[in-house]
């Protein structure tokens, strides 16, 4: 065959005329041949002559190469797009197993498309004259349908409905466009009905029975396609006696109370399994471990009362208690580091729950890959096992830098450098390794800059006590048209778990507040604060946090009192305090689309006290003069940049930024002492990583301290779109105002965010 030249045989070759002979040139010039894909079949053939002569003949196969890729009957969808589902192109090595591979990708995209009944064959015309050969993919498209209705049939004990959510494979509707549903998908299916059958046994039909060539496909009309779906459940089975042996150590009357499966309930396997491990982990706090202690669960059909009895075959060994620590693969994080997240140690009684604590302890840090190996490990000595440490460094630091735009900030670009495994005083492994946390962050725009430096010491003095520090100053443009407020301060703080369910954070803050550019007609309360003020303030925060997870969060509840105290014995110019409650609850509805109804409430009242109530005297300039004018007196109160403020991408997403609350005579908002918020989200999964959410939100901002009347409340409803763009979640929220007052009644209000809410 023409389709491989001498030339390039030679050029994959070594071996040379007139060099000495070496047999291992040989076998790599045969293997360097095959390595280039372009050869069937190599055979080396030597004749020796006299002087020592050795002549070779390299017969080389070469593999047919492709000359061209065509589709036959391919009309609804062009062969063009067709090519990007195939990966045999022209002018390359004919693989009959990549062409069958190709024939099933563009079958599934097909399916996909809604051609159910497509069917791919291909056909290979080989020229063995010219060594290449025509590839068809031969296409019977059939007609693209959606699926009108998903029927069961002998389903007597569960309804339809039920059964269709265990599906991924949907009827059509207005959203699958959207959602890539409503259209047949062979293996999608298969997996369906494989859900079922596991849906009917943990329902306790451990004999049902769903076959694939019972299942009915109509075409009632024309793109419609019914799907009928037949079960035969079978008899429900119930849990029968449940009994314990080779237990010496504890009384079955003890062990009958770990098992959740209770006698008359109905035969859910993968409960039993849970109760299993119960039991293991029963035995394994007081350090009975596998493989000396083990649970056997033995399932026994009772024939007189049609149910399964339950048998949990206890084989006990000896206590275990750890006689050492071991760790591997720390090759930056220092021991200690890990060491401080264990709560077993030398000395203690082998608890297997303790085990597992330990590593999701470890795994939480992200200091390692996951997953984390805590295991044990024998020794010589009985009764005592080592605890084996395993892990694999994970990437800590991060150094991102980008641009953005928000409905707040505007245009903004950014630098940040992060590193959550910081050592401040190991500048040989580029400060890492003690689990220090390190934030250094710039960010300038159009309507703001800030620049934050931040350090935490998880582990002062070696305790389970946080300290740490954070220096900022923050320029912001967009509080007010009339303003410009530059903030520059520092805070240090301690955080400490009081229990297992509450946290503690306490704080001291000094901060100057320079209130500048200040515009000439401003209102009065704007204009007595012009300059810098100064704020002294201690805070502590009590926070209890059981969420699976801080963003796209599917259960559990945030809440946190926060309890603020500016001036009085601590100094500055502002003297206030504050106490605001934040709470959320998450409940998931449904797994399908990970649908989730969040409530999400806020209360908070700030009062002044002590000089703040002081009457005093200020000058200000006279616009119309320019003149000094000596004003007072007046009372400061709380300034007007510390008061409650509503409305924007954090809270009532219908208004513009805190554009909700007591304002002047002229409509610009002056902020309140007292606030409520109340805000109902349900969101579910589009395409992952993309969520959509419908919500409502309601809140109210008064004057006056302790005055939560929510006469005065506005309120919106809306809907919005998060992702994740560079790993951190964007949201776009379209919000509708429904009570409004006289100034914020706008319209409809667009709000782009980064961040979650709580």
């Amino acid at each position: 065959m023409a389709s491989v030249s001498e030339q390039i045989v030679r050029a994959n070759m070594i071996l040379r005329e007139g060099t000495e002979l070496d047999e291992a040139v040989i076998d790599r010039d045969i293997r360097s041949l095959y390595r280039t894909g372009m050869f069937e079949f190599i055979e080396v053939k030597r004749d020796e002559s006299a002087g020592n002569v050795v002549n070779f003949v390299f017969e080389v196969t070469p593999k047919f190469r492709v000359l061209n890729v065509e589709f036959e009957g391919a009309k609804a969808i062009k062969p063009r797009r067709l090519m990007k589902e195939a990966k045999t192109v022209a002018n390359g090595v004919l693989d009959e197993r990549q062409i069958k591979e190709d024939s099933q990708k563009i079958y599934e995209y097909y399916q996909k498309r809604g051609f159910n009944q497509a069917q791919v064959t291909y056909a290979i015309d080989r020229n063995r004259s010219t060594g290449f050969s025509t590839v068809t993919f031969k296409v019977r498209e059939g007609a693209r349908v959606k699926i009108d209705t998903i029927r069961f049939v002998g389903n007597d004990s569960v309804k339809a409905r039920r059964l269709r959510k265990e599906m991924e494979t949907k009827k059509w509707s207005w959203i699958s466009w959207l959602m890539g549903t409503g259209r047949l998908k062979d293996d999608e299916f298969d997996e369906d009905l494989n859900k079922l059958r596991d849906f009917y046994k943990e329902e306790g039909f451990l004999d049902v029975e769903i076959a694939e060539d019972k299942i009915t496909f109509d075409y009632p009309k024309p793109g419609k396609l019914v799907i009928t779906i037949r079960v035969n459940e079978g008899r429900q089975y119930r849990v029968g006696d449940i009994s314990f042996t080779g237990n010496k150590l504890y009384p079955e009357t003890l062990l009958r109370f770990i098992p959740r499966q209770r006698k008359g309930a109905v035969f859910k396997p993968s409960l039993l399994d849970k109760d299993s491990e119960s039991v293991e982990d029963f035995y394994g706090r007081a350090g009975y471990l596998p493989p000396d202690t083990r649970v056997r669960l033995v399932r026994k059909p009772n024939l007189e009362t049609g149910n399964i009895d339950v048998e949990y075959q206890i084989t006990e060994g000896e206590r275990i208690q750890v006689e050492s620590v071991k760790i591997e693969g720390n090759t930056k994080t220092k021991s200690i580091v890990i060491l401080r997240e264990l709560v077993l140690g030398p000395g203690d009684v082998f608890d297997s729950v303790r085990l597992k604590i330990s590593k999701l302890r470890l795994e939480n840090t992200r200091f390692f890959e996951d997953p984390v190996n805590v295991t044990d490990e024998s020794t010589n000595i009985p009764g005592r096992r080592t605890l084996k440490i395993s892990v694999q460094e994970a990437r800590t630091g991060n150094l991102t830098f980008g641009a953005g735009f928000s409905s707040l900030e505007r245009a903004v670009v950014f630098a940040e450098v992060t590193q959550s495994n910081f050592d401040i005083f190991n500048r040989r492994s580029f400060f890492q390794g003690d689990g220090q946390k390190f934030r250094l962050r710039f960010q300038i725009g159009s309507q703001s800059s800030e620049l934050i430096m931040a350090f935490e010491e998880p582990y002062f003095l070696e305790r389970e006590l946080a300290t740490g520090f954070q220096l900022y100053r923050t320029t912001s443009d967009y509080n007010s048209a009339y303003y410009e407020e530059i903030r520059t301060g520092g805070e240090i703080y301690a955080r400490k778990r009081l229990f297992n369910w509450l946290e503690s954070r306490l704080s001291y803050t000094y901060e100057i507040v320079d209130i500048d550019n200040v515009d000439p007609s401003a209102p009065l309360s704007f204009r007595l604060l012009e300059g810098n003020t100064t704020t002294s303030r201690v805070g502590l925060i009590l926070t209890q946090d059981t969420r699976d997870k801080i963003i796209s969060t599917t259960r559990g509840h945030y809440t946190s009192l926060n309890l603020d105290l500016a001036g009085g014995p601590f100094g500055g110019d502002n003297h206030y305090y504050r106490v605001e409650f934040r709470g959320s609850k998450f409940f998931p509805v449904a797994e399908f689309q990970d649908q989730v109804l969040a409530l999400i409430g806020r209360v908070g009242v700030v009062e002044s006290f002590g000089d703040s109530d002081k009457p005093q005297f200020r000058t200000i300039t006279d616009p119309s003069t320019g003149a000094p004018v000596s004003f007072g007196p007046f009372v400061p109160g709380v300034p007007f940049y510390d008061r409650y403020f509503l409305g924007g991408p954090n809270d009532l997403r219908g208004f513009e930024f805190r554009d909700v609350g007591p304002k002047d005579n002229f409509g610009e908002p002056l902020g309140g002492k007292s606030y409520g918020f109340f805000s109902l989200e349900y969101s579910f999964d589009l395409v992952k990583p993309m969520r959509m959410a419908f919500f409502y939100d309601a809140g109210f901002v008064n004057t006056d301290a302790y005055d939560f009347s929510p006469v005065n409340y506005n309120d919106n409803i809306g809907v919005g779109i998060m992702l994740f763009v560079a790993g951190a979640p964007l949201r776009l929220d379209f919000g509708i105002p429904l009570t409004t007052d006289r100034f914020n009644d706008k319209g409809n209000q667009f709000n782009f965010s980064f961040g979650t809410r709580f």
